[in-house]
């Protein structure tokens, strides 16, 4: 398994019923700009990407400083920290760990020292050879603490080694990475942006009075006041300084794809963002009215007609939610409250707890709910658990009848590309039908968004995707499961016993 700058397979969060994602990215140069407090407002806005540490980097031609610390963009920095960060550059992190543990030592941006000089980035994707690159480089087993910080060391040695720039370094380095990631670097006077050649993470460019932009997604551009230019393209490194900007391509043409994670559009992204042109809230809104054409709401079989209503699993579920409804002609309405005050929470022992953390999470409006028969839209399942406890506490709120309606496929293949999903054995649909699953969850029915009707919805063309999680063709070899055959025999029949977490689904860093 590769060490990854994102954390730990296994932690639970309850922030999002079922999936978590690795962070969100931001640099910027704008001189005579105060470039502390806008790298502040970046993160801020890309919050939703990470939240188990925040912090930045800032140059002011002569040294780089590096803020850092565990916990929200607000918990580390505030006035008193950000008054001293004054420079040209600067870039920022939020983090949701996939590898490597959830500690300030992995919190970024990573940082080395090369010839009396500093280089910092930031990284958003999980690389699939951290173990190789580790070993054919000599460096000792639990040295590295993530795949983030092996990229950085090999940089450094690069520099020293050649005596050569950033830039010269991330042209020797880069080829060398597999998998995902799109990175935010900088020395003193430059600004760097890469995407991987199959593009898996997001990573836009936009103008500001003066300067340029580079952001995990559109949104932290708006913050900040920027224009959106256009999206970096798969393979493409970009750098930014005094003399203007410049486009590279250091990757192998032929091994240039674009695979943007397909669960950027299903979750991870905010509503507000834009990805291949087509804003997120439009292409979530279109695969509620794909998915009310799919499975409509059962006939009503009861002697007296009982009033129906669609309504979301907040917050991801409300777009699909509102397109649901509208294509199929049922009122709209939330059954559901989240209490926002509360962040990642708890690993639950027993099925009781795993109950409560639900509760504190979201409550049942009852007058909305009582008697009416609720067709129930989520954005996907992964582990479950959060929908079973979703039913229990719509039928003790006097639901007549639940029918659940999923916005994506079934999720049946673990990623390694960046999204934390837990093992094949603890992915609920890897071996169970529809039926099946639909059982566990207790709902009246079940159903899932075709694959080609998501796609649809995005606006964009199937090729453009990874789908790996959906369908197990993954775009490149991954570690220890070399062929989908191999994951699949490792994912064991029959019904899941309860499992000792919650449910996954949150962006992170």
């Amino acid at each position: 398994m590769s060490l990854c700058d994102n954390a730990s397979v296994g932690e639970d969060s309850l922030d999002q019923p079922e999936l978590r994602e690795a962070c969100g990215v931001f640099g910027i140069y704008a001189p005579d700009r105060p470039v502390a407090q806008l790298t502040f407002y970046g993160l801020y806005a890309l919050q939703h990407r990470g939240q188990e540490s925040a912090g930045m980097a800032v140059s002011d031609g002569e040294s780089i400083t590096v803020v850092k610390d565990m916990g929200l963009v607000t918990n580390v920095f505030d006035d008193r920290t950000l008054a001293p960060l004054q420079g040209d550059l600067a870039i920022g992190h939020v983090r949701y760990s996939t590898t490597g543990a959830s500690n300030w030592g992995n919190a970024q941006p990573v940082y080395k020292s090369a010839r009396g000089a500093g280089v910092a980035l930031g990284h958003n994707g999980n690389l699939v050879n951290t173990a190789e690159l580790a070993a054919e480089s000599g460096v000792l087993p639990g040295t590295i603490g993530s795949d983030s910080e092996l990229v950085g060391q090999l940089l450094h040695a690069e520099i020293v080694a050649t005596r050569g720039s950033l830039v010269d370094a991330l042209k020797a380095v880069l080829p060398r990475l597999e998998g995902a990631f799109s990175l935010v670097l900088m020395d003193q006077d430059h600004l760097v942006g890469v995407r991987d050649p199959h593009g898996f993470r997001p990573l836009c460019l936009g103008r500001i009075d003066g300067g340029w932009v580079l952001a995990s997604e559109s949104t932290a551009l708006d913050i900040v006041n920027a224009r959106f230019v256009r999206e970096l393209e798969p393979g493409e490194l970009i750098v930014i300084d005094a003399s203007g900007i410049r486009s590279m391509r250091p990757f192998p043409v032929e091994e240039v794809q674009s695979k943007l994670c397909l669960f950027e559009f299903v979750y991870f992204a905010r509503p507000d963002s834009q990805l291949y042109g087509r804003t997120i809230h439009s292409a979530r809104q279109r695969m509620g009215e794909l998915l009310a054409e799919q499975a409509p709401l059962p006939v009503d079989t009861a002697a007296v007609p009982r009033p129906a209503m669609v309504m979301p699993v907040p917050e991801s579920g409300i777009p699909a939610a509102e397109g649901y409804a509208r294509a199929s002609g049922i009122p709209f309405g939330h059954g559901l409250v989240k209490n926002r005050y509360i962040g990642r929470t708890f690993i639950a022992p027993s099925q009781d707890k795993r109950a409560l953390g639900v509760r504190l999470k979201l409550n049942p409006i009852r007058e909305n709910i009582a008697g009416k028969r609720l067709v129930v839209v989520d954005d996907s399942i992964v582990r479950g658990t959060t929908q079973q406890a979703l039913v229990a506490m719509l039928r003790e709120a006097g639901a007549a009848e639940v029918h659940l309606r999923i916005s994506s496929p079934p999720y049946r293949w673990p990623c390694f590309f960046g999204m934390d999903t837990g093992a094949p054995s603890e992915l609920l649909a890897a071996d169970l039908t529809v039926s099946e699953v639909r059982d566990y969850i207790g709902c009246d029915t079940l159903a899932y968004l075709d694959l080609d009707r998501l796609i649809t919805a995005t606006g964009a063309s199937a090729s453009g995707f990874c789908t790996a999680c959906l369908t197990g063709e993954y775009p490149v070899e991954v570690p220890l499961r070399r062929a989908p055959a191999v994951v699949a025999a490792a994912v064991a029949p029959g019904p899941p016993a309860p499992l000792p977490e919650v449910d996954l689904l949150h962006p992170c860093g």
